[in-house]
């Protein structure tokens, strides 16, 4: 059975799945959503997902949406290890991912944005303060919450919360936000660079892959 995503190339979101299923070793077909056409918010896609977002995901013979909800089922049916078992440490790095995932990326969502310029009357410098502000916020309390360490996040191996964080980096470095008091996350940015299922993942390496079609809508 195939394994679509529907994505955008930049969605942060759609990023955070294509590195679990990358982790998972999943082939999948990806058939691009152009959101900057509004292609989200044809009946089609929202048929696919009454939200109008990606990603969407087929796998397992079930439709899924919300991106951390299909990475926590694909680390649950694939065995990734990106939530350990004690529950402290679980709660610490769900926190991580939910100040990326459920607080910096909702505001930063380009129909969020997009609503914001429409009032402000479309002034280019608000759009860029508006997501500079978020953007930095947000990763400035992961870096005051994340330990000290080499490598990953949380440890020697990818968890959640390095899920959210690299995509995050990524939409930082697009809207120049500065890290240069963020020793950690570049840290982290370093480690996930090297790592084959985040480098196969990046908007970069997922661009101009040929578009699939999907066999169903």
């Amino acid at each position: 059975m195939d394994v679509v995503i529907w994505d955008y190339w930049r969605s942060t979101a759609a990023y955070r799945v294509r590195i679990a299923l990358n982790l998972a070793g999943i082939a999948y077909r990806s058939v691009p959503v152009d959101l900057l056409s509004g292609e989200q918010r044809g009946d089609d896609h929202i048929a696919r997902n009454p939200q109008g977002f990606v990603p969407v995901l087929d796998i397992d013979g079930q439709r899924l949406s919300q991106s951390l909800a299909i990475v926590e089922y694909l680390d649950e049916t694939r065995g990734l290890g990106l939530l350990p078992g004690d529950a402290v440490r679980r709660a610490q790095i769900r926190r991580i991912a939910h100040i990326v995932a459920m607080d910096t990326h909702p505001v930063c969502n380009p129909s969020v944005v997009a609503r914001v310029m429409g009032i402000a009357g479309e002034a280019e410098p608000v759009r860029t303060e508006w997501m500079q502000h978020f953007i930095h916020r947000g990763l400035s309390a992961c870096e005051a919450l994340l330990p000290e360490g080499d490598g990953f996040a949380m440890g020697e191996t990818p968890t959640l919360a390095d899920i959210c964080i690299a995509p995050q980096l990524y939409n930082a470095a697009r809207w120049s936000v500065p890290l240069d008091d963020m020793p950690k996350l570049t840290r982290i940015e370093a480690a996930c660079a090297t790592h084959p299922a985040f480098s196969a993942a990046a908007p970069e390496a997922v661009k101009d892959r040929p578009p699939a079609r999907p066999s169903t809508s």
